[in-house]
């Protein structure tokens, strides 16, 4: 392989810490990711949401001008029904200028109003203003009004806004044309102050940063609210027509102000209703709600950002504690369980927990092991030499030892072999006698017995049971039941309260040797399962039948039970394998 093309494993280590980063750093990438779709959306549906109320606003608007336009034709239709009746008084039509006067000024002084009389030749001959033994003929100042007028008999004309010669203040006129009167064609004219129009002008409240005017036809301000201009002035914008043909607002300025303005025509006279207000005040709404979002944005951030911090360092704690449970695992000191409060870390420190015990355990069964295994060594080599002794003082001839050596050998190794295969699971009782017996005679056949209830036997208790099943096996093909055909062996045990009763019985032997030497099958039966063991042991015989009975104490067989087997006793007593 070409070594360029291998990285360093540091390389590696290296590129894989640059890819990583601290949890704060993904918690904060998240919210981010959250929050921020969330905060677009929100401007989308203020930004529609405000358009929609500049439509609601652009209706009121337009509604609230031709309210007031209408307002303004009824001011006029009333002052041209007042002229109407006016117009049929008797005085007027007999050319009695004085009762008129009178009649007039008495009719009129409640509403603020005045009315005055033109002769053909323009010139003012009466005015309620004055008394009528004061009164001055002079010639009007809206001439235009007045030609209309005269042109027009029988018609309502409506003046734009004059400076009245006598009121010396701005005023409006409403006259009429009377044909036949005994001082020939007269017309009867209303005179009004501009200012009495503010009343009408402001029936409808407009919301707040909003002005309006009535404009006359000339583009003089006849009346406005405070701040739409004054009354005689120039109307800030010089042309209305072009926004008289649409029913929505359009955009203007208002001299250096970008603004929105929506004008109203009267139906009555050359006059229009002007309302309108900058553009900043139409869209304050949405500033002001981008403004909040942002705002609320912000505290909001800042309150997820601490939540993010607080999180970040909670977490932080957490795993750095599994961290240093991890390696107190790695160097084989107990670790235990902690809470933590994420709930998933606190699984797994649950699970480091677990393992460390698993691991103290598993080590702890090593060591035990290996102890085990070599006291056991120890006392293999200690049975083993025992056996050799015994059986050399049983048998006649090298080869009679060596047979019954090996069998006695194999017997061990067959109950070392089920304590390896089990270990500290214990040796279950019924797989043990079998091990030792089968053998001998296959215990599947009709010759053998082996019952009990499930019983798990130590490894010392196992290696004594083992060799004391062996030799009373080896004795039933020498002398018991297996030497005839018809020879049965029954192997039962129970439970007796706190002891287990373990019954070996033959039946079918004949003629049993008499017990004149005790060899080492006797050390076995009575020696080390009985005082290793601490068990009873007994042997009776009686017409053809053996039974041998053990009653052994069930913490002596229990798995926990951790006695050790020392010595085999009993290696000078003398007798051979052969006795039963």
């Amino acid at each position: 392989m070409d070594d360029k093309l291998v990285s360093p494993p540091g390389l590696a280590v290296g590129n894989a810490q640059k890819r990583s980063g601290p949890i704060g750093l993904y918690l904060f990438l998240l919210v981010v990711a959250a929050m921020v779709p969330s905060f677009l959306f929100s401007a989308v549906l203020l930004k529609r949401n405000n358009e929609a109320q500049e439509r609601t606003v652009e209706t009121l608007i337009t509604g609230t001008a031709r309210a007031i336009v209408q307002a303004v034709d009824r001011e006029i239709n009333a002052y041209s029904t007042t002229l109407r009746v006016l117009a049929t008084n008797s005085a007027l039509i007999r050319g009695d200028l004085g009762e008129f006067h009178r009649q007039v000024t008495n009719a009129l002084a409640p509403s603020g109003s005045f009315a005055f009389v033109l002769d053909i030749d323009l010139m003012s001959i009466l005015s309620t203003r004055r008394p009528f033994r004061d009164q001055t003929i002079l010639k009007t100042n809206d001439v235009t009004t007045a030609e209309r007028v005269f042109s027009r008999m029988g018609s309502i004309v409506v003046s734009d806004l004059v400076y009245g010669a006598i009121s010396k203040d701005y005023v409006v006129n409403v006259l009429l044309g009377v044909p036949n009167t005994g001082l020939g064609p007269l017309a009867l004219a209303f005179n009004r102050s501009a200012r009495q129009f503010t009343p009408v002008l402001l029936v409808n409240r407009l919301p707040s940063g909003w002005n309006v005017a009535l404009v006359d036809g000339k583009g003089k301000v006849i009346v406005a609210s405070p701040g739409g201009g004054e009354t005689g002035s120039d109307f800030a914008v010089s042309d209305l027509k072009p926004y008289l043909s649409s029913s929505v607002w359009g955009e203007v300025k208002v001299g250096s102000v970008k603004s929105y303005l929506v004008a109203q025509r009267s139906l009555l006279a050359d006059w229009t209703v002007a309302v309108w207000a900058p553009s900043d005040v139409v869209s304050r709404p949405l500033a002001n709600s981008m403004w909040s979002l942002i705002a609320g944005g912000l505290l909001l951030a800042s309150a997820v950002m601490l939540i993010v911090y607080w999180l970040t360092l909670r977490i932080t704690r957490s795993v750095r504690g599994l961290e240093a449970d991890a390696k107190r695992l790695g160097a084989g000191q107990p670790v235990e369980a902690r809470p933590f409060p994420v709930a998933e870390i606190e699984t797994v420190s649950a699970a480091l927990g677990d393992a460390s015990r698993r691991r103290q355990a598993a080590e702890s069964e090593v060591r035990f092991l290996m102890r085990e295994l070599a006291h056991r060594s120890k006392n293999q080599m200690t049975v083993i030499a025992a056996m050799a002794k015994q059986t050399a003082r049983g048998v006649e001839s090298v080869p009679d030892f060596v047979t019954a050596f090996e069998r006695r050998i194999f017997g061990l190794a067959r109950s070392t072999d089920l304590l390896l295969a089990h270990g500290v699971a214990g040796i279950d009782l019924r797989e043990l006698v079998i091990s030792q017996i089968d053998p001998f005679c296959p215990v599947d056949g009709d010759r053998v017995l082996v019952e009990g209830p499930s019983l798990r036997l130590n490894a010392q208790a196992a290696q004594i049971l083992g060799m004391a099943a062996h030799e009373l096996a080896t004795n039933a093909v020498k002398h018991g039941a297996f030497v005839n055909e018809g020879g049965q062996l029954a192997v039962t045990w129970q439970r007796v309260d706190n002891r287990a009763e373990f019954i070996w019985r033959e039946t079918g032997v004949g003629d049993l040797p008499p017990q004149a030497r005790r060899g080492f099958g006797t050390a076995v039966l009575e020696n080390m399962v009985g005082r290793s063991l601490g068990a009873e042991v007994s042997r009776s015989s009686e017409g053809g039948t053996l039974i041998w009975r053990f009653l052994i104490p069930l913490t002596a067989l229990d798995p926990a039970y951790a006695h050790d087997l020392d010595t085999v006793e009993g290696e000078g007593d003398g007798l051979g394998d052969g006795d039963k």
